[in-house]
């Protein structure tokens, strides 16, 4: 079969496409046939081995070993002995990064309890570019507490995945939403329902006198107390995203003496798949629709261009990888 490797680390120009042997499920395994599969901020780390912990300890310390692609859609092929949740030809779609990645290959051998059944309605591009940023942008809304019609939102880094699932899902509730990202990008973010768009390059969230009820941030780039006055009294900071040094200083924040205690800076800490059954029904009624920015076809230049594409931020939703 085809899997997609990099023999070293630092630039797309350094994937290609080799043939190995199909692997054999384990008891506990289904072999899956890939038809498509999303590309991640993860994926892109550890194409660089940056941070060096903990990618460089998961896909090897200066020779990568790794098959990226951890969102994926496919369909059983075969399954182990012990396998009681699925059968030969079941459409399934998940979140790989909790059992090795390995995504961007024909096929891939997956724990049955790393993997739920899509909605027969969506396309298998549709249900790879759902896993990790729709988990990111359900847990990250739910660590607002229950959010009343009317509060403000405001989602920093809004124009990717996980704002683009996010915003379905603030509008649904009758929140106020913001988003914040490139100039480019405020237009489709007006489109996806977005009720006020900032160029971060124009103006700072932090320091333009608004509060919100919640903030949703897949950057990371400010300081905890930047957050804390860009947040109303009892508001919420849920950081799905960013530098592992932006991260370490949000889950450090609460050692601050002078911290506000009013207010919650907290670090989403990703439940891999866990509420996929609720995005299918969502589909199935009407209420969401993931937001694909492009497709590219499994070919080494055309999978280099995806990279390259996605190192450039430009994306606006998921950028998929059909196989």
């Amino acid at each position: 079969m085809k899997v997609l490797k990099f023999r070293k680390y630092g630039s797309p120009d350094y994937l290609e496409i080799q043939e190995i042997s199909q692997p054999i499920p384990a008891d506990d395994q289904v072999l899956i046939k890939i038809k498509a599969v999303s590309i991640n901020d993860w994926d892109w780390g550890l194409l660089y081995g940056t941070p060096f912990v903990p990618n460089r300890f998961m896909a090897g310390l200066f020779r990568p070993h790794i098959i990226l692609g951890c969102d994926i859609a496919g369909v059983v092929d075969s399954v182990g002995a012990r396998v009681t949740a699925f059968k030969p030809g079941d459409e399934v779609y998940g979140d790989l990064s909790a059992c090795g990645f390995g995504g961007l290959a024909e096929y891939v051998c997956a724990p049955q309890t790393m993997v739920r059944l899509k909605s027969p309605a969506m396309r298998f591009e549709q249900a790879a570019a759902i896993p990790q940023a729709g988990m990111l942008a359900l847990q990250s809304i739910q660590a607002g507490g229950q959010l009343q019609p009317g509060q403000s939102v405001l989602i920093n880094g809004a124009g990717g995945g996980v704002g683009s699932i996010a915003i379905q899902l603030l509008k649904a509730n009758n929140l106020e939403v913001s988003g914040v990202d490139s100039a480019e990008k405020l237009q489709a973010m007006r489109d996806w329902g977005f009720d006020h768009v900032i160029d971060y390059r124009a103006e700072d969230f932090t320091r333009n006198n608004k509060r919100y009820d919640l903030i949703i941030d897949a950057k990371t780039d400010r300081a905890p107390k930047d957050y804390e006055r860009a947040l109303k009294p009892g508001g919420v900071y849920a950081t799905v995203g960013g530098a592992m040094s932006g991260l370490l200083r949000i889950a450090l924040s609460g050692l601050r003496v002078n911290r506000d205690r009013n207010k919650k800076l907290q670090v989403i800490m990703l439940e891999v798949n866990r509420d996929l059954a609720y995005f299918n029904e969502l589909f199935e009624a009407g209420q969401f629709k993931p937001v694909i920015d492009s497709e590219f076809t499994f070919t080494e230049n055309a999978v280099r261009e995806a990279f390259h594409y996605y190192g450039k931020a430009a994306q606006k939703g998921k950028v998929v990888v059909t196989i």
